[in-house]
């Protein structure tokens, strides 16, 4: 039987990339997880990562990122927790898709990958930590609403 939660740190290290997807891959597998959806999940834990190491930390110390990965009836939950610097990713705003390549700004495409690929992203501050708690349906059969909470 699989066990329906996984949590684990992470260093704020790009290296530690490897391993976020190699949890990931392994809870969803054990819980019989399609590889599309694996892939999917796997590309907005990537982005969002990511984004905490190259923009969260002012100092070069060594910090924690704890992740925690859990099955609740149709329901992946993700919880990523970060001392970083206090920043909600659901108040980005939405980039311009329909520019040039030469028009476009950098920046926000990972942010907007992660909340269209995730049916609900909600961000909190508490006890000086960024709090991202991100849900995506199983079940495939009918497209899920898109909601964002603050």
């Amino acid at each position: 039987m699989a066990k329906n939660k996984v949590s684990f740190k992470l260093k704020n290290k790009l290296s530690e990339l490897d391993t976020l997807c190699q949890k990931l891959e392994g809870f969803g597998e054990s819980i019989g997880l399609s590889p599309k959806f694996i892939f999917e999940t796997n590309l907005a834990l990537d982005e969002l990562f990511t984004n905490i190491i190259s923009y969260g930390y002012s100092d070069k110390k060594v910090h924690h990122i704890t992740v925690t990965i859990s099955l609740q009836d149709n329901e992946l939950m993700f919880s990523i927790e970060d001392d970083g610097i206090p920043f909600n990713p659901t108040e980005v705003e939405e980039p311009d898709l329909g520019c040039t390549i030469e028009e476009c700004k950098i920046g926000g495409l990972g942010i907007h990958l992660a909340k269209n690929l995730m049916d609900e992203v909600c961000y909190q501050r508490c006890k000086d930590k960024n709090v991202l708690t991100l849900k995506k349906y199983i079940q495939d059969s009918q497209p899920a609403k898109k909601r964002m909470k603050g």
